[in-house]
């Protein structure tokens, strides 16, 4: 998942971008009698340890917010970024719960950032409803510093609607493993001409605790044994670093002035991962914060075709991106 930018947000660093959003059908697996009464038989010792499936629980009109934080460590430069997402629980025309999310209070390296009319009036429409199907929304009329909030945001939802399909986490180590392997496309067709990464989902249900009625989530994105992207060159196939390749991009480079896409391109290929640990509310099943590590190591080769065969020497650097989000409002409905 591609997640930076050199003249915009795609190319400020070279970012690593967002996640399937494949998921398994939902249910709801039965206790056993032991479950059930162990807790009375040893009071306390499986109290803050065994929970019923995950799901969330909505109410029409309850507020949602975020405030998103995040650096990017890239190769041509740092970024820090921070903004503030809010809305409302809608019902859609099928009748499913949805959150309408409208981006505001944007700051870029310290400094306030104004967005575009037409980025003020974007909303994002997100869900850990099991029948809404997640999707990328069509980000065309978005100003590319906002891609990175957005697509970070929508790979917490996911992440967490996944959670909450998988029938075997109910207490502090239960562990699902879910292939997907396919590949996501995150490509402009401006600046990034080709972007591509595949990743399986490893969840882990870190702890559970019914005193503070929250239980913490860690999902990491790992490579797949075997990936489907389709890569534009051969040279591309040999792995970068322990694992086959799972991610590549390729955009056109700027022109002399570091603001339009030129006539020759920048072609990346890697491994990329995520970690990503989510607080959940046991209660209503809304995220209270969450953090997300996602490295990826990277060879670049310069090249003046599109094709990518006629190519300078490749260069080695590693991109490294830490987004964090917190919760700003109780979640009850609104007045």
């Amino acid at each position: 998942m591609s997640r930076t930018q050199r003249t915009s947000w795609f190319f400020l660093a070279s970012r690593p971008r967002l996640a399937a959003f494949s998921l398994l059908l939902f249910s709801f697996p039965a206790f056993s009698l032991f479950i059930l009464i162990f807790p009375a038989i040893f009071p306390g010792a499986a109290r803050s340890q065994t929970i019923a499936p995950l799901e969330r629980r909505y109410q029409e009109g309850e507020s949602v917010a975020y405030k998103m934080q995040a650096t990017n460590e890239g190769h041509v430069r740092n970024i820090r970024y921070e903004a503030r997402v809010s809305g409302a629980v809608k019902k859609n025309a099928a009748g499913a719960f949805l959150e309408e999310l409208a981006w505001s209070e944007l700051k870029v390296n310290g400094q306030p950032t104004a967005l575009t009319p037409a980025s003020e009036q974007f909303r994002e429409t997100l869900s850990l409803a099991p029948d809404y199907g997640l999707s990328i929304p069509d980000l065309s009329q978005v100003e590319p510093i906002l891609i990175g909030p957005i697509t970070d945001l929508r790979a917490f939802y996911s992440d967490v609607q996944l959670a909450m399909r998988q029938k075997t986490l109910l207490k502090a180590g239960d562990h699902a493993y879910v292939k997907h392997g396919l590949p996501n496309s995150w490509a402009d067709g401006t600046y990034v001409v080709m972007g591509q990464d595949a990743l399986d989902f490893d969840i882990t249900l870190k702890s559970v605790d019914k005193t503070s009625g929250t239980a913490v989530l860690v999902v990491r994105h790992v490579p797949p044994e075997e990936s489907t992207i389709q890569w534009p060159a051969e040279w591309m196939r040999a792995p970068v670093s322990d694992t086959a390749n799972n991610w590549m991009e390729v955009e056109k480079s700027s022109d002399s002035s570091g603001n339009k896409p030129g006539d020759k391109y920048a072609a990346e290929v890697g491994k990329e991962t995520f970690e990503a640990d989510i607080t959940v509310s046991l209660r209503r099943g809304r995220i209270l914060s969450a953090t997300m590590d996602n490295p990826v190591e990277v060879l670049q080769r310069d090249c003046t075709d599109r094709a990518l065969t006629a190519c300078g020497d490749p260069i080695r650097y590693r991109i490294r991106r830490q987004i964090a989000i917190v919760a700003e409002d109780t979640g009850e409905p609104s007045k």
